[in-house]
């Protein structure tokens, strides 16, 4: 097949055939297929040509992905089966890469935990186990979690239950510890971190008296004696109070007796 012309537009070749095929490469692809100075093109040319375009393209793409992040082979490989790229040439980009360690999976272990640590609450467990999915080798994960110290372990504890305490405004003592505890085991922490530092969590109970007592007004409107008492007991139950909270409460509202 004729070439009709080679146009340079920036770091980009134009190849125009006769039958108004137009093939867009760079510079590795021409000297790669050895067609610069050709005057046509043989099918097998042709093929070749198309594939190291393809090839070229898909290697672009990554690199960008690469520049932006700090990518596992992981991800690279899935980005790669995406766009639907041929086994053969996701073979020769990850071995590419690899050769010029821009794919490194102990690199990115290393940098994913550290971005983990320092811009999410996330704990060693779930950072563990995203690394995992990630395919990465179980020696770099351990490496790399070796930054996450119990110091800094106890210090995210901390700053995260004093904040949900702060914003508690209705769980009592008991709902507060079960609700926390639930919330920090899916970020990712131990049980016996978790409850080394709620052992210690005791919450002011002049919020739970107003909170019931709130409670107690609003049933005290529609109803009196045994059926108030029955109705406040049931809805505190409801809300998670403990029954020695909720005789406490009871025993000093002497007007429900």
């Amino acid at each position: 097949m004729k070439i009709l012309n080679i146009k340079k537009i920036n770091n980009k070749y134009k190849i125009i055939l006769e039958n108004g095929l137009v093939i867009t490469a760079n510079d590795h692809t021409l000297v790669n297929s050895n067609i610069l100075y050709k005057k046509s093109l043989t099918e097998k040319e042709l093929e070749k040509l198309k594939k190291e375009v393809s090839y070229y393209e898909n290697y672009d793409k990554i690199l960008k992905m690469i520049n932006r992040k700090i990518r596992s082979e992981h991800e690279i490989k899935k980005e790669l089966l995406k766009n639907e790229v041929s086994k053969e040439d996701i073979e020769k980009i990850i071995n590419k890469l690899k050769n010029l360690n821009l794919i490194n999976n102990e690199a990115f272990a290393i940098a994913y935990t550290n971005d983990k640590i320092n811009l999410t609450n996330e704990g060693p467990y779930k950072i563990k186990q995203e690394l995992k999915n990630q395919n990465i080798e179980e020696e770099y994960i351990e490496k790399a979690l070796t930054n996450f110290t119990q110091k800094l372990i106890d210090n995210k504890l901390e700053k995260i239950i004093n904040k949900r305490l702060v914003n508690n405004t209705k769980d009592t003592n008991y709902t507060f510890k079960q609700k926390t505890e639930i919330y920090l085991l899916n970020l990712g922490y131990s049980k016996e971190d978790i409850q080394n530092h709620l052992d210690n969590i005791h919450i002011d109970n002049s919020k739970l008296e107003k909170e019931m007592d709130k409670i107690y007004q609003k049933l005290k409107t529609k109803y009196e004696g045994y059926t108030l008492y029955n109705k406040l007991k049931q809805k505190l139950y409801s809300k998670g109070f403990t029954k020695e909270e909720i005789d406490n409460f009871i025993e000093k509202t002497s007007s429900l007796i």
